[in-house]
C-alpha cells in the first residue's frame, strides 16, 4: 500500500510518527488513532524513510517487542502516551 495515497504528511507528522515507531511502549494502535495508519502502512513508512540497515534494526526490534502490539501486552499497561504529554486528541499533542 502506498503510504502517500492515504495523506500527505508534513515533515513534523513523519518525524513524530519516526519517534512513535521507535518507542517501545507506543503500540501500532496509537499511530492508528493519531495519524490514520495501520501497521502495515507504518512499516511501509518506515521502510521509506529510514536508512536500509536501520529499517533492519527497527524491524527486529519491533518484532521481538511484546509493547508494539495491544494483544501482546501485559495488563498492567494501559496507555500509550509518555509521563512527559497531558493528554494526546487525535493528531494534536499537548507541550511538554
Amino acid at each position: 500500500m502506498n503510504v502517500s495515497s492515504k495523506k500527505d504528511f508534513t515533515d513534523i507528522e513523519i518525524d513524530r510518527i519516526i519517534e512513535m515507531a521507535w518507542e517501545d511502549r507506543t503500540p501500532f494502535d496509537a499511530i492508528k488513532f493519531q495519524f490514520g495508519l495501520s501497521e502495515a502502512d507504518v512499516k511501509a513508512l518506515m521502510k521509506k524513510e529510514l536508512k536500509f540497515s536501520s529499517y533492519k534494526l527497527w524491524r527486529n526490534r519491533v518484532e521481538n517487542c511484546k509493547t508494539k502490539h495491544l494483544a501482546k501486552r501485559v495488563e498492567g499497561i494501559d496507555r500509550f502516551k509518555c509521563k512527559l504529554q497531558r493528554a494526546i486528541t487525535n493528531n494534536k499533542i499537548s507541550k511538554r
